[in-house]
């Protein structure tokens, strides 16, 4: 396959000019205008932040992108779909008021916020991927309407996956609750009795006979024969009360956000941009940001979302590690073992080079790239 070219410009900027004066013009140098978005839904696929987080990208970076979309024609929206765990995204409206709290309005950012999957995570699309791991990929409908995607990504660690980049936010990040739950977890959910307060709101979207009511303790229990592992119950629950307990393997994860990624990307234009700043060793899900373990290194995009993640990987192991972080905390251990890889040595349980591997196995792009610097 023919080497993919990825644009590349670091964070140094000249009098007159900002860091989202100057994120536009990498992209249109990337070629982003050579997109049809006359008229088009277009999809910027983000990360909003959980609250308590500080690491996520500024709402300004955001509007740069949007208002070339709007230049060019386009119809632009924000969006991300709910969370599967307990935290401040797992609903619609506590999702908006998340991204609102964390700067992102539409009077910041220049166009409407949609959340993906819906009001309770549930508004999807299963699109055929017919993979290894995935035959049909739960993706929020919303993202699947737009005629355009294209996902803006903040480049950092992450626990399981290694890092995130352009792949696991469009793959993980595009799923619904159900499809994140297709993702990360094998089995079947298990009510926490301690918490059911017995509102059978979960009872409404299970199309499998999967739950049943105990009229004598007001509690709601899974029938295990009947349970397919959707995890819809998941998100018609406001009470945390439904939760999985059996977690995929890391290779399983990495692969199914591969497939994810691809029935995302598949069929329609779809362009890529990923910032290496505040390189938290965490995703941005988590209600904390440590400190970053790498030095801010620039902005990239490609229309090749999987070469765009590798040359930003190479680019962070080129890198010196920062001090007083986990990276270098790790390494100073007596007993430490050296990956050579700052993101394996940053979070020893984590890997991302099957998920590489098998992007590039399935098709998704090319992990041969050509670097092209903008000043």
């Amino acid at each position: 396959m023919e080497k993919a070219k990825v644009y590349y410009t670091d964070f140094r900027t000249k009098l007159g000019e900002g860091l989202p004066t100057k994120l536009k013009r990498l992209i249109r140098a990337a070629g982003i205008g050579d997109m049809d978005m006359e008229n088009k839904f277009v999809a910027i696929k983000m990360h909003f932040g959980e609250l308590g987080n500080l690491g996520f990208l500024r709402p300004n970076y955001a509007k740069a992108v949007a208002d070339v979309v709007k230049e060019l024609g386009g119809k632009p929206f924000l969006t991300d779909c709910n969370t599967l765990y307990v935290g401040s995204r797992k609903n619609a409206l506590e999702h908006l008021y998340c991204a609102w709290e964390n700067g992102f309005t539409p009077m910041t950012v220049g166009c409407p916020i949609l959340i993906g999957d819906g009001l309770k995570g549930t508004d999807d699309v299963e699109v055929p991927v017919n993979g290894e791991y995935v035959q049909n990929a739960k993706i929020g409908r919303a993202i699947m309407d737009a005629d355009v995607f294209i996902s803006l990504n903040h480049f950092k660690g992450h626990e399981m996956a290694g890092f995130g980049g352009a792949i696991k936010n469009i793959g993980m990040g595009c799923g619904s609750r159900a499809g994140k739950k297709e993702q990360h977890h094998n089995g079947q959910p298990s009510v926490h009795q301690d918490k059911c307060v017995g509102c059978k709101s979960c009872m409404k979207e299970c199309a499998n006979q999967g739950l049943a009511f105990d009229e004598t303790t007001r509690k709601m229990h899974i029938v295990k024969e009947n349970c397919v592992g959707c995890g819809r119950c998941i998100g018609a629950c406001n009470f945390d009360a439904i939760d999985f307990s059996s977690w995929a393997a890391v290779k399983d994860l990495n692969c199914r956000m591969a497939e994810y990624a691809k029935a995302v990307v598949d069929g329609r234009p779809n362009f890529h941009i990923s910032l290496i700043v505040d390189v938290s060793p965490n995703c941005d899900c988590h209600a904390e940001n440590d400190a970053p373990i790498l030095p801010n290194i620039g902005m990239f995009a490609s229309f090749d979302p999987l070469a765009l993640d590798q040359a930003c990987v190479d680019a962070c192991l080129a890198c010196d590690p920062l001090p007083n972080s986990q990276l270098s905390d790790n390494m100073a251990k007596p007993d430490f073992c050296d990956h050579h890889d700052h993101f394996e040595n940053s979070t020893p349980d984590s890997e991302y080079k099957t998920c590489l591997e098998h992007a590039e196995k399935i098709g998704i792009g090319t992990r041969s790239y050509e670097l092209v610097f903008l000043k």
